[in-house]
């Protein structure tokens, strides 16, 4: 894995691609078009694997 980080492609509330980092602190975004600022953090890994019954 690298260390490059992944930037969202969308924004979860509209759907729109017009996305800015944000100055709000590491990780926050800005969409453009509705207005709200935003931010993704990955939590982690599931400790086993789900099941696929």
């Amino acid at each position: 894995m690298s260390d490059a980080r992944s930037a969202p492609l969308y924004c979860p509330y509209c759907g729109e691609e017009n996305l800015r980092p944000s100055e709000e602190g590491h990780g926050a975004w800005e969409c453009h078009a509705c207005v709200r600022v935003f931010s993704v953090k990955f939590v982690g890994l599931l400790s086993r694997g789900v099941d696929s019954r």
